[in-house]
């Protein structure tokens, strides 16, 4: 990493662009990757997709993509609760990603998005009927904010998580990231960094394009799956990261509002968030406005795992050089 200390979103900003990248089973020049302007927004109504994060190891000179093979199975879950069948299996799709990358010859961090959306036929806001889905996969540089030092703000939002039987928050899909898009704009309107969004129920769902947890008297505290919350990776990786690797308990149980202003401590985690500390939440000051004990060791953790620091996690990565 550079000395320099990254914006708290550059890994959502746009940069110059790949070679190519992989559509539907062939290797695409990155300018002759398009589709027809017929596809605009109906085939984004069920599409999903996943973000996948490539960690770069100068010491090994190697890229270490993180959970590949879990990103995957839930890209083929999302598929699979929006009625679209996959022409290829996880094992073709990882081995694309792989292509892709060293196709880039991609020696840096690097971020990666397959994405799934029905073709040709595309069925709009009718029956999708078990239509085979079209796959494409993107990846291009970023930057990791991990050890940047930096703490963020969140400010409970107004709008309230989607909900199971309205849309399906467990699956990755675009059209639940307008819930997002809300939160995301009120609170940058109101001058705060992230959205806490609250379910149905007035409990604590997630962070906008986030999950969360809280420190409370040395036990780590996060909504459950049935809070409303994505089935996310990073969130499962913390709990593993914490509770075996820290020795801190971790409790799955909703979580009140203003339980979120008496925390010791409270970080985000997820791919593109990695993980931050938030030092204050609707302008309670979360424990002494700095980065906690436990978020501090629980980042470290997490950045030397991504990197391939040690054997330990290795199992998580996969290289591709």
């Amino acid at each position: 990493m550079t000395n320099e200390k990254p914006k708290k979103d550059e890994w959502a900003e746009p940069s110059e662009p790949p070679k190519c990248l992989w559509m539907s089973g062939e290797m695409v020049d990155w300018e002759n990757a398009t589709v027809h302007a017929s596809m605009l927004g109906w085939s984004s109504i069920s599409m999903v997709f996943e973000g996948i994060r490539g960690y770069w190891n100068s010491d090994q000179e190697q890229l270490n993509i993180f959970r590949l093979d879990s990103h995957l199975e839930r890209l083929m879950r999302s598929m699979k609760v929006m009625r679209m069948t996959s022409p290829w299996s996880v094992e073709e799709l990882t081995s694309a990603v792989i292509d892709i990358a060293q196709t880039n010859e991609f020696r840096g961090d690097c971020y990666i998005q397959p994405l799934a959306y029905f073709g040709e036929g595309t069925p709009g806001y009718l029956s999708a009927g078990g239509r085979p889905g079209e796959v494409a996969i993107f990846s291009r540089k970023s930057t990791s904010i991990l050890g940047a030092g930096e703490t963020i703000t969140c400010g409970v939002s107004s709008w309230s998580r989607i909900s199971d039987n309205v849309m399906p928050p467990r699956v990755k899909a675009i059209s639940n990231y307008q819930n997002s898009r809300y939160v995301a704009d009120e609170m940058s309107l109101n001058g705060y960094d992230f959205g806490i969004i609250l379910n149905q129920q007035g409990k604590v769902s997630e962070v906008s394009y986030a999950c969360l947890f809280i420190i409370r008297d040395g036990v780590a505290i996060t909504p459950p799956v049935s809070a409303g919350i994505l089935e996310s990776i990073t969130r499962e990786v913390a709990i593993d990261l914490l509770r075996d690797d820290l020795g801190i308990p971790v409790l799955e149980r909703d979580v009140d509002r203003t339980e979120l202003y008496i925390a010791d401590e409270a970080f985000i985690c997820g791919t593109g968030a990695e993980i931050q500390a938030i030092r204050d939440i609707d302008h309670f000051k979360i424990g002494n406005g700095g980065i906690g004990p436990v978020v501090a060791k629980v980042e470290q953790l997490y950045h030397d795992v991504v990197r391939g620091r040690g054997p330990k996690h290795e199992a998580w990565l996969t290289g591709v050089f």
